[in-house]
């Protein structure tokens, strides 16, 4: 009766650090997502993207393309 409960407890462990590091996966997937898209948008987009928001976020950009030593104009 020991070894069942002691097997249960294992699979139980188990399936929890793959879930965790399923998880941990994702995580840094949408991570790397979000950062591609951010340089996309600063670097190559020229500003077209980020234009359409509005002038706060453009100048944002803008900005940004200079501090990180992009040609912009």
């Amino acid at each position: 009766m020991s070894l069942h409960t002691a097997a249960s407890h294992t699979d139980g462990a188990a399936a929890k650090a793959a879930t965790v590091q399923t998880r941990d996966w994702l995580i840094a997937s949408a991570a790397v997502i979000v950062a591609l898209l951010a340089l996309y948008a600063v670097f190559v987009d020229n500003g077209s993207l980020i234009s359409a928001t509005g002038g706060y976020l453009h100048e944002f950009a803008h900005d940004g393309r200079h501090l990180f030593g992009a040609p912009c104009h």
